[in-house]
């Protein structure tokens, strides 16, 4: 049971929440519910020192400001999936769970997705715009119909599996795109593997269901427009920002895209004078995704059991940022902190989706391999996955994608007391295996092993991991283009085989070094291959 168990904790809502969620929550022993969604900023700021959870849609920011004031702060809970207006790393700091409610809204957020592509195909909202204008104009408002034709889906998690679903019982063939999911999964949804270039040009349609992040904003430019068949059907009920709206514009506008339905933007609400709102075939709609009854009366029913369960319980297993300090206190933190890291490490040297992590320990902790394997599926699937992911939920997402992690507890690899190993299976190709151990009383990471090579790095920053031919002037040259870039390098570890052939060489650097470095590292003579690898 909460510390706080026997005494009233106070709980604020500060946006609208359906009275089921509401009801669950007064019915729990203990908790004072406070409903503040009528009220102001400056009155929540009042209302939270002392409060010991706070319940948030997405119209309230909750910034540093906010979480400095509720000093008594234990959970943060969003009735939604998206927590972008949560400052995560800032509750994370105060040791305030972020808990959200990811499923409630899989179901209407997909089947959005599809009346948009349904309302374009079929040009719904300019034939009903037509008819109450007193025109009838069955000729020119011919639309084409799914059946038969090609959905490109791109990013399989919840949202886009229930896609892939609704298209095929249309009789729509599915290819999809996205490389953490395995051959396996993709073969139980029924749909094609292919990467990005293949996927565009391909597609009658296509649908956008992937979380947006620094990297990918853009993702849909003018480049990949370009490379669709002419006529297609663009979609995009994720998140805005994904799609280059001036890209989507001009290519509508030119007769290159046959039509696009939007429920995100770049900015919301669309602003008045937007250009998106002169196209008569892109269907536009408010941020709908989540907006049917019954996916927030699930999105209340949900964050309200999930916050009840941590104030009242102390059950913080849907928590986003699951923190470690049960496991720091007895000395895991640092065997946790290298299988995040070995995951990042596995995920950066191959684009392949694999079909089973093997999470191989040895040392002499007892219990430590379960949240080891779900450090590494974190560190392997953060970059990539929305909702963002933690300890707790991190496998399951694994398993949703196909992607098995197994544990095994072996011996310890030659004079390393704490020894992680990760080896990797893509289909029935096995590939290499990467390792890491701690070193010394402080127990600090190392990168020990990967594939054959023996290396001894720190896993700490921005490395560039590079496979060369071993002959004389390689680590010249690449000194040389890095130095030209002006990226310091803060470490160069060059591991070789036995009898020559080939080297790896592991270089931390200070900062990133931008995409047009990197291809100049790799069109170097005697590089075979150049990839970076973000470890913080």
């Amino acid at each position: 049971m909460s510390d706080s168990a026997g005494d009233t904790q106070r709980l604020l809502i500060a946006d609208p929440l359906l009275p089921e969620g509401i009801e669950t929550l007064r019915a729990a022993p203990g908790i004072a519910v406070e409903d503040l969604s009528e009220g102001d900023r400056e009155g929540l700021l009042r209302a939270l020192p002392g409060a010991s959870a706070l319940i948030v849609r997405s119209r309230t920011r909750v910034d540093a400001e906010l979480i400095e004031a509720g000093d008594s702060l234990r959970v943060i809970g969003r009735a939604g999936v998206g927590v972008d207006n949560i400052d995560i790393p800032a509750a994370t700091r105060r040791g305030i769970a972020v808990l959200n409610a990811p499923a409630a809204n899989t179901q209407s957020t997909a089947e959005l997705a599809f009346a948009l592509l349904l309302a374009a195909a079929r040009r719904i909202p300019e034939a009903d715009a037509s008819i109450r204008a007193g025109e009838w104009r069955r000729k020119e408002l011919r639309g084409i119909q799914l059946s038969g034709k090609t959905l490109g889906v791109i990013g399989l998690g919840r949202i886009g599996a229930e896609v892939v679903w609704r298209a095929r019982a249309f009789g729509m063939r599915v290819i999809a795109h996205d490389p953490f999911v395995s051959a396996e999964r993709a073969s139980d949804l029924g749909v094609e593997l292919a990467d990005l270039d293949a996927l565009l040009p391909a597609c009658h349609a296509i649908t956008v269901h992937v979380p947006l992040s620094d990297e990918n904003r853009g993702f849909i430019g003018r480049r990949e427009i370009a490379a669709m068949r002419p006529g297609t059907i663009l979609i995009n009920a994720a998140r805005g920002g994904l799609v280059d709206e001036a890209a989507l514009a001009d290519a509508l506008r030119s007769g290159h895209l046959g039509a696009a339905g939007l429920d995100v933007f770049e900015t919301e609400p669309l602003p008045a004078d937007s250009p998106l709102r002169d196209l008569p075939q892109l269907v536009l709609s408010p941020h709908l995704g989540a907006s049917t009854f019954e996916a927030q009366r699930q999105v209340s029913r949900q964050i309200a059991i999930s916050v009840r369960n941590a104030l009242v319980e102390d059950d913080f297993s849907a928590a986003l940022n699951a923190p470690f300090e049960a496991e720091d206190r007895d000395g895991a933190g640092p065997i946790m902190y290298l299988g995040r890291c070995l995951g990042r490490l596995l995920a950066g040297l191959d684009d392949a989706a694999p079909s089973r992590i093997e999470v191989r320990y040895g040392g002499s902790r007892d219990g430590v391999l379960g949240p080891l394997a779900a450090s590494v599926a974190v560190g392997f699937l953060e970059r990539r996955v929305d909702p963002p992911l933690n300890v707790v939920n991190a496998l399951s997402i694994a398993g949703e994608r196909g992607l098995e992690i197994v544990r095994v507890r072996t011996q310890a690899e030659g004079d390393y007391t704490n020894y992680v190993e990760l080896g990797v299976r893509y289909g029935r190709r096995e590939t290499e295996v990467v390792g890491g151990a701690l070193m010394g009383a402080g127990m600090e990471p190392r990168i020990v092993r990967v594939g054959t090579f023996r290396v001894d790095t720190q896993p700490r920053g921005t490395c560039l991991f590079i496979r060369n031919r071993d002959r004389p002037g390689v680590i010249g040259a690449v000194g040389t283009v890095l130095g030209e870039a002006n990226a310091n390098i803060a470490e160069y570890h060059l591991a070789r085989r036995r009898g020559g052939g080939r080297s790896l060489g592991v270089v931390r650097i200070d900062g990133e070094v931008p995409p047009e470095v990197l291809r100049g590292l790799s069109e170097l003579d005697g590089i075979d291959e150049v990839r970076q690898i973000h470890f913080d």
